[in-house]
């Protein structure tokens, strides 16, 4: 039911820059041939960073084999895990980004692959040569390395996590009261990607009550349905259970569930409240159920399996996102290459029962509607939203957003002035904004169809945000090569989205991040986020990590600046987690 024609792209978008990665200064590409283009991911790349460390020998040569010695092998795969696993898979199987399986790389051939690593592609392949982050020996290098079989890295199981597995203050000797003067409902969980920190900010004076050490690149932050336990997730597979009661919060747990790693959650369900948490790996392709209070590992499970369209098995389907049900005892486990949604019923581990749903490939991120009932959740590189009723266990609609690439965070809910309550999606691929009805009870006809579709500032969209509170819709674009565009927010008046169905409605840019006042490098504005009364929202302005970053406040009522956050120790702030928002699954 989109109510305008698309117009006409003028930018390229990559769809391989899925989740906050490494950041690198953009480059223009110099005498490249015309079907080449940039894309942000020459900006803004996954990153495997622990793959990389990893010491691996060449697999079994033979005779037509190129040459190439141990050493450069092990540098080649520490390239090919820190730029190219996250969009090509570990096994080169293909993800978001092609299969780079030797069956297609030797027909293709050196030059053909010496070329494309060289000048990228309009499809989203970084021009890694022209850009300059690749050096002309490093490109020879990954041309003949692409040409060799893939090494496999190790598995991650129950011996090894139980090896990581730390206790650091156990439940008995935790306070059995709140001892700090902290307004929890209110803190800010920021995540330092290149720190291998978070920041504890509070909301209210805008201090920085705590930095806390964790895993490489948190990926997200979760909250314990009590709120007392703050639970993050590093790239590299580290989990950190902190205790907000403590007089200065702290980590009390932490285990590595696996080599590679994007998602944690905690049971929510009535009765379940902090028993028990979950975590998913992209490697191993497996998620482990823990102890709510010790992260001590419980039950581990594959996702490696079959396709659920083309029926054929896949060994690296990857958890891309986890949810706890709010109507029972389960949580939502998505799983990226195989496009199934898991249910997973977590009141008997010994005889574990879980509903899979055939949904869509290469689920990605998504959230609830406002009941809380419906999951929506972005299969990203087919262009659709996918949406399951938690009450029910079933799937209800695949939505195609009219987009390239939906990339929604949690995505955001409101009441359309016309249509009722919809949730809504940006895109990373374009500038599209898609609104999805979802209230098929006071709106039957809207209900599980694009609504309206139309424009924000620019393609390379991350995250979406408004709030019950607000009457404001933010949307982000930290991934568009244009610095004036990446540096800014749009922001949309929701009651005057009723008007004229034949014009977009009309947005107010933001000036985050001469707002910030940094002059040096080029930051990215990043994930709206409000205070737990939904009357600010927070941006991070996200530099490079030897440059000033800063976190900008923003009044939700009059759009001006409330607060500048700095510090030293914001280094590359990138998400942010208000805690009552993240623990009630508010946006």
């Amino acid at each position: 039911m989109t109510r305008r024609a698309t117009r006409a792209r003028t930018l390229l978008w990559t769809s391989a820059a899925l989740a906050l990665g490494l950041m690198v200064a953009p480059a223009q590409a110099q005498d490249k041939p015309k079907e080449h283009a940039d894309g942000p991911a020459a900006a803004y790349e996954p990153s495997m960073t622990t793959l990389g460390q990893l010491k691996v020998e060449i697999p079994g040569r033979k005779p037509d084999d190129p040459v190439m010695t141990q050493e450069e092998f092990q540098k080649a795969t520490q390239i090919y895990f820190e730029r190219c696993a996250g969009c090509h898979g570990v096994l080169r199987k293909g993800a978001t980004g092609k299969p780079l399986t030797t069956d297609i790389t030797r027909e293709n051939g050196y030059d053909y692959l010496h070329s494309f690593i060289t000048y990228g592609s309009p499809a989203g392949m970084p021009n890694w040569g022209t850009s300059g982050e690749l050096s002309e020996a490093d490109v020879d290098l990954m041309a003949r390395y692409l040409l060799l079989e893939p090494p496999a890295p190790p598995e991650w199981g129950m011996p090894e996590m139980k090896g990581s597995w730390q206790v650091l203050v156990k439940p008995e000797d935790r306070p059995k009261q709140k001892e700090n003067d902290i307004d929890i409902e209110n803190l800010m969980s920021v995540t330092l990607r290149d720190a291998g920190q978070i920041a504890l900010i509070d909301g209210g004076t805008y201090d920085i009550r705590a930095v806390i050490d964790t895993g490489y690149a948190v990926h997200i932050s979760r909250i314990s349905a009590s709120g007392r336990y703050l639970f993050v997730i590093g790239r590299d597979g580290l989990v950190n259970m902190i205790d907000l009661w403590m007089k200065e919060p702290a980590s009390v747990a932490q285990i590595k569930i696996g080599i590679e790693a994007r998602s944690v959650e905690t049971s929510k369900f009535e009765g379940w409240e902090d028993k028990l948490a979950i975590a998913g790996a992209y490697w191993p392709p497996q998620y482990v159920i823990m102890d709510g209070e010790t992260l001590e590992p419980l039950k581990i499970v594959s996702t490696r399996g079959n396709i659920y369209d083309e029926q054929v098995y896949h060994p690296e389907p990857r958890v891309a996102s986890i949810l706890a049900s709010h109507y029972k005892p389960e949580f939502i486990v998505n799983v990226k290459e195989t496009g199934k949604i898991l249910f997973v019923d977590y009141t008997d581990l010994k005889n574990l029962k879980t509903v899979e749903i055939e949904a869509e490939r290469f689920l990605h991120d998504g959230g609830f509607d406002s009941t809380h009932r419906y999951f929506l959740v972005a299969a990203n590189q087919r262009g659709k939203i996918a949406v399951v009723d938690t009450k029910e266990d079933k799937l209800t609609a695949l939505i195609e957003t009219g987009g390239q690439t939906p990339h929604p965070g949690r995505g955001a809910n409101f009441t359309h002035p016309v249509y009722g309550p919809v949730w809504a999606t940006s895109h990373l691929g374009d500038e599209s904004v898609a609104l999805i009805g979802t209230d098929p009870e006071g709106h039957p006809d809207q209900a599980w169809k694009i609504v309206d579709n139309f424009f924000a500032l620019g393609g390379g969209s991350l995250f979406i945000k408004t709030h019950p509170n607000s009457t404001h819709l933010y949307v982000d674009a930290p991934l568009n090569p244009d610095a004036e565009v990446s540096a800014n927010v749009a922001v949309f008046d929701i009651p005057a989205m009723g008007g004229d169905p034949a014009v977009d409605p009309e947005f107010r840019t933001l000036p985050i991040g001469e707002w910030a006042g940094i002059a040096d490098g080029q930051p990215r504005v990043v994930q709206p986020e409000f205070n737990k009364e939904g009357t600010e929202v927070w941006f991070s302005v996200w530099n490079a990590k030897d440059k000033e970053s800063a976190i900008v406040v923003v009044d939700d009522k009059t759009l001006e600046l409330k607060q500048v956050i700095k510090d030293p120790r914001l280094i590359t702030p990138t998400g942010k987690f208000n805690v009552l928002n993240t623990q009630k699954d508010i946006y």
